[in-house]
């Protein structure tokens, strides 16, 4: 009888009580294919041990992180499916050197990402939390004190033109906002036909009333919004961040809000997550904080799910699945073995 293709499912997605954490996200078609075998793993912490890359052909992986340690020598591991677009708990050159593909889930984190952009957006343009805290506090004779900022005409200036970026723009096209983006890797036409205009980094500061980042965390975004380049944002501007805490330097974020030297912020990441309660950024009354989950609805986890399971689906039938990471890997003979054996099943 054929090997069946195991799937491990890090344990990070139940509930203590073994319920699934994020309700319904999609596994019930793993479970109607024959061929696959899905468990969930023990908690083994932080990092997944060596031993998987040797008793799963693919990973369903949260938070865990896979390392070199995870994948180095083991011959069986295929797939790293995670769960989100973000990979920085995954060693992307380990899984290229042991024939691992590496997948994300862009389709199932388009729409839920760009929408919660748009939350952050109309939270910080209508002082949603202010007006929150003033009615609570029997302050309605402050009204005054809180006027909003409309959208109309206003600059939005997003750092990152992918996926994200250009649903961000399709969803906040109703408001007439003026779109702006930086994004060395996109074209000047392709830009165009997202009917926004490329600017560079330091004039899209300069020029944006909302700056929203939604680009990758790369060794080259890490503090791409540093100190001096926050200094460049209108004392009006507002920042959105629904990317990676990493990307800005969140201390000189906090001495330029503490300051009042721009309008406010609205952050769901953190550059140390979770965020220490004795951070001072804690304390600011001009920030709208989240914890990283401002995009978590039924909708976000049953997309991610789904494309997930896709992918899973493909390398278990022995096909190349969408939305490869490490596509460097596709062409080694390691992984068209390992392939063409699962398409002999």
């Amino acid at each position: 009888m054929p090997t069946r293709f195991r799937v491990g499912i890090t344990r990070d997605f139940l509930k203590p009580d073994g319920a699934l954490g994020f309700g319904d996200i999609g596994l019930d078609v793993l479970a109607e294919d024959s061929r696959i075998e899905r468990e969930f793993l023990p908690d083994y912490g932080s990092e997944l041990p060596p031993h998987v890359a040797d008793q799963f052909d693919a990973l369903l992986v949260l938070a865990p992180k896979v390392t070199a340690t995870t994948l180095d020598g083991g011959k069986r591991l295929s797939l790293v499916a995670r769960f989100g677009v973000g990979f920085d708990n995954v060693d992307v050159p380990a899984c290229t050197r042991n024939n691992v593909l590496l997948t994300i889930t862009p389709s199932g984190v388009r729409r839920p990402v760009a929408v919660s952009a748009l939350a952050l957006l109309l939270a910080l343009s209508h002082k949603l939390l202010a007006k929150d805290r003033m009615t609570r506090e029997g302050r309605w004779h402050e009204k005054l004190n809180e006027m909003g900022v409309g959208l109309t005409g206003r600059t939005l200036g997003l750092i990152g033109l992918g996926n994200i970026g250009r649903e961000i723009l399709r969803v906040v096209a109703p408001l007439e906002m003026r779109p702006a983006a930086f994004d060395p890797f996109v074209s000047a036409e392709a830009a165009r036909s997202s009917g926004v205009q490329l600017l560079s980094l330091e004039s899209l500061l300069e020029q944006s009333d909302f700056v929203c980042v939604c680009c990758a965390l790369t060794p080259e975004t890490r503090h791409l919004l540093n100190r001096e380049r926050l200094a460049r944002m209108k004392p009006t501007a507002f920042l959105i961040n629904v990317a990676r805490g990493p990307i800005v330097d969140q201390a000189a974020l906090t001495d330029i809000l503490r300051e009042r030297r721009i309008a406010g912020a609205a952050l769901d990441v953190f550059e140390q997550e979770p965020i220490s309660l004795t951070d001072p950024l804690l304390k600011l009354d001009n920030v709208i904080l989240s914890p990283h989950a401002i995009c978590w609805t039924d909708e976000l986890f049953l997309g991610n799910g789904r494309a997930a399971c896709r992918s899973i689906l493909d390398v278990a039938a022995g096909r190349i699945p969408e939305s490869v990471v490490n596509r460097d890997v596709v062409g080694r003979p390691g992984l068209l073995n390992k392939l063409a054996r699962l398409a002999e099943k």
